[in-house]
């Protein structure tokens, strides 16, 4: 068993210093700056890793391709290159609408070789979400399937004027200037490319993140952002020289693209991708024939995991796991305690958000784990609890206090920005002072620990879900005269999302209408982000100024006391 890299917490955290740490990347040639794919890639494929394998890609039939360094290089050489030839210049955006298929991952790496700005999205994605995200991000480019066009991207395309070309992946041929064969234009592009000098302040990713109210943020980051996915890698991934990793995580959620993508690559190692959902018993059987080493999932599949009658270690040879974490939620204390019994090993939780762009709080592999804790802030990040107000801010040195989880500017892979809305960026600080949203505590021995959300956001299967979106698509069935959403706890997937529904006059509140409405959702919304359980109402509880009071709802719903009724239009 190989020794942590971190070995002691205190002494790394209190000489930590990420001009010490940044050493560890190479940079571009001749001083040109810093490139996320240039650290990823094509250091290593000019090294003794070239022929190492980058990506290990596991199919839906578990058949397997393989790509060292050197063959991926030269696939995101050529997208680059088809990039160039399509007139995509440095910031402009490049979506993926794909799956967990080659052509998202070189699509990835190949425009942050362009300089330009790469944006995944899920493909469970309805319609609705997808205008919203591709209207907003001002995409220019679009990769995605035949199919999932044709299902839920032509129908946009009048309204999406800005976006120049599609991209498809399975077809051979061009439908028009428009709509292209990605495998022609790859075919057609050369495998040499340069990447152009590279700032570290230069916008490289941007992920859309659900708010309570209005349309989805997105958030911003740079390329200097690679120095945390580096940091992190090492010290809490904990990777070393040959060692195969899994990540479950699609890219369209942050973590599939900083954790599933960038980190594990920044540091060299194996990286497998599974085309397919969650399958217990092939799960289970990946990270025993691949000989996985590390795992990063989240706790939705780990109580799918612990529903299951089986003792993993009895059934499968997992002698070279060594390390498991969790993130996309709080994990349960009986969740780590169930892979310490289980695995040998516990899941180690840690926190960090769309925002920050890489793991902030995290339990380490040396360090004592404290189930149901998030850990400790990682070194280089200052963490604190604070008092917030719409008028003051105030730090609070009371321990086991619950307060806004706070970080202190300056690690690398802050947002810079939310897209066309720099005034809720700038609310989104106090001074020096990021406010997270998230509420907290700190314990004596400098461990945090999650109370809950400070708004609504919905985290469901990893997915983090506005009720502003799932309502306004509601809204848009004949029937419904209102609707608000809120998450229901769950064991499995941590919350559902449920709706309430205000009918029209005249329209009937049976399980009949519930379908239709349901069936309308997914169809907009897609299956992850539509609503599971709908219950109808006649009113919905608002504020005098029209505010839908959705903590009210939950605490009905729950059982909970209502709390301050005060602004209530009818108490």
């Amino acid at each position: 068993m190989v020794s942590p890299n971190l070995t002691d917490y205190t002494s790394v955290a209190s000489g930590f210093s990420w001009d010490r740490e940044q050493a560890g990347l190479s940079g571009l040639p001749d001083k040109q700056g810093l490139n996320i794919a240039h650290e990823a890639i094509d250091r290593h494929a000019s090294g003794e890793l070239q022929n190492h394998t980058a990506f290990r890609f596991i199919h839906k039939d578990l058949s397997v391709m393989d790509c060292s360094y050197q063959d991926f290089k030269e696939l995101t050489n050529r997208f680059a290159n088809v990039l160039g030839n399509l007139g995509i210049s440095k910031g402009d955006r490049v979506f993926s609408f794909l799956g967990r298929i080659p052509e998202l991952y070189f699509a990835a790496l190949g425009t942050l070789k362009k300089v330009a700005v790469f944006c995944p999205l899920f493909n469970v994605f309805g319609p609705d979400p997808v205008f919203q995200r591709l209207s907003r991000g001002d995409a220019k480019v679009l990769v995605t399937t035949h199919d999932l066009f044709e299902k839920k991207v032509r129908p946009l395309l009048e309204r999406l004027p800005e976006l120049k070309y599609v991209l498809l992946t399975d077809v051979d041929h061009d439908e028009s200037e428009q709509i292209r064969s990605l495998p022609r234009l790859m075919e057609q592009a050369s495998e040499e490319f340069t990447i152009p000098p590279t700032d570290p302040e230069d916008p490289a990713l941007l992920h859309f993140t659900s708010g309570t109210t209005g349309m989805p943020k997105g958030a911003l980051h740079v390329h200097k952002a690679v120095l945390v996915h580096y940091v992190t890698g090492k010290y809490v991934l904990d990777f070393h020289p040959g060692d195969v990793y899994w990540c479950t995580a699609d890219p369209g959620w942050v973590t599939g693209t900083s954790y599933g993508i960038i980190a594990p690559l920044v540091n060299g190692v194996t990286n497998l991708v599974d085309e397919e959902e969650f399958d217990a018993t092939r799960w289970y059987s990946i990270l025993e024939r691949e000989k996985v080493n590390i795992w990063y999932t989240a706790p939705t599949g780990i109580r799918r995991l612990m529903r299951m009658n089986v003792i993993p270690r009895e059934k499968y040879n997992l002698e070279h796991l060594r390390l498991m974490l969790s993130v996309g939620e709080p994990l349960h204390a009986e969740a780590v305690v169930w892979g310490e019994k289980n695995f040998g090993m516990p899941f180690l939780d840690n926190w960090w958000q769309t925002e920050t762009g890489g793991i902030m709080i995290a339990n380490y592999r040396a360090m004592p784990v404290r189930p149901g804790s998030m850990g400790k802030p990682l070194p280089g990040v200052e963490a604190a609890i604070a008092e917030v107000t719409d008028d003051s801010f105030t730090l609070i040195d009371e321990l086991d206090k619950d307060g806004h989880l706070v970080l202190k500017r300056g690690w690398p892979s802050m947002f810079r920005t939310y897209l066309h809305d720099e005034e809720r960026y700038s609310k989104s600080f106090r001074g020096d002072w990021y406010i997270t949203g998230d509420l907290a505590r700190r314990d004596a021995d400098g461990y945090y620990w999650f109370v809950g959300r400070a708004d609504d956001i919905i985290k469901t299967s990893g997915h983090m879900v506005g009720p502003f979106e799932v309502e306004s698509a509601l809204m848009e069935h004949p029937a419904v005269a209102d609707a608000a959403v809120i998450g229901k706890p769950d064991p499995l997937i941590g919350e559902l999302v449920k709706a309430f529904v205000v009918l029209q006059p005249g329209q009937q509140q049976d399980e009949s209408m519930k379908t239709d409405i349901t069936a309308h959702a997914r169809r907009k919304l897609g299956p992850a982000v539509a609503p599971k359980e709908i219950t109808f109402i006649d009113n919905l509880p608002k504020t005098r100024s029209g505010k839908i009071l959705r903590r009210l709802l939950k605490a009905r719903e729950l059982g909970l006391p209502e709390g301050d009724t005060s602004t209530l239009e009818q108490p």
